[in-house]
């Protein structure tokens, strides 16, 4: 069975709760549900890459599973927007891709979403070298540097939107399934997305499915296998709700 074209994806940010993710797809696979866009934010970009590039859902799992933060950042020798240095994304999309590919001819549609730090406005990031995209895309200024771009200086879409569905329908997606990482007890920068929750709740071209990250911890790797079965147990109940309330799954 092929992607389906009109599916999209919607990963959102979240530091190490991204982990949550990898379950989430292996459910997906698991019932044949395949989205053929998928756009993401900082943890969701990396993610949707993986997945964008047709890496299967184990194989996410399990380098998630591996993942450390020095995969994708090393101390900087000349630290100026950031401490640290994001080159290391490149070195690791080399070595699970073996080429640093080109966004528009990964075998799945992909947005990355980043912020321009000059215009404080959001910028979808569908072509271009993809290392560049994924090391803006997570960039947070002051601990990892902003990357110029197109005459821009980009950094995480999160200070916009962490949950950048409007990425998802721009690349073509008629209906979207939401990845939304949150916890109960939420930090300012996630609040900023509780109203247009609601509104994605209501919205019935929208699957949502939000893990629940109480008492997870966000910025190191120890829980990563209890999140990655909360995104299974998330995901299951998500689908099963869309099933329930007659949300397609598949094309009409």
């Amino acid at each position: 069975m092929g992607d389906d074209l009109t599916l999209g994806l919607t990963l959102s940010g979240g530091g190490a709760y991204g982990a949550a993710q990898a379950g989430v797809l292996q459910v997906l696979e698991e019932r044949g549900i395949r989205p053929g866009i998928v756009a993401g934010t900082s943890a969701g970009a990396l993610i949707g890459a993986a997945y964008a590039a047709r890496l299967d859902a184990d194989a996410i799992e399990s380098a998630v599973r591996r993942f450390r933060w020095s995969h994708i950042a090393r101390w900087s020798a000349r630290p100026r927007w950031g401490v640290l240095d994001t080159h290391a994304v490149t070195d690791a999309v080399h070595r699970i891709l073996g080429e640093d590919p080109m966004i528009e001819d990964l075998p799945r549609r992909f947005g990355a979403y980043a912020t321009d730090l000059r215009t404080r406005r959001g910028v979808i990031l569908d072509h271009g070298p993809l290392s560049s995209a994924l090391r803006a895309t997570i960039a947070v200024p002051g601990l990892l540097p902003p990357v110029r771009r197109s005459g821009r200086l980009l950094a995480d879409g999160g200070m916009i939107d962490n949950v950048p569905d409007r990425v998802t329908r721009a690349l073509g997606a008629t209906r979207t399934i939401i990845v939304r990482l949150h916890a109960k007890w939420e930090n300012v920068r996630m609040m900023r997305t509780t109203t247009a929750t609601a509104d994605l709740v209501a919205d019935p071209t929208v699957i949502l499915i939000q893990p629940d990250m109480v008492r997870m911890a966000q910025w190191v790797t120890k829980d990563v296998p209890r999140l990655i079965a909360e995104g299974r147990r998330a995901a299951e109940e998500g689908l099963d709700a869309a099933i329930r309330d007659g949300r397609p799954l598949t094309a009409a």
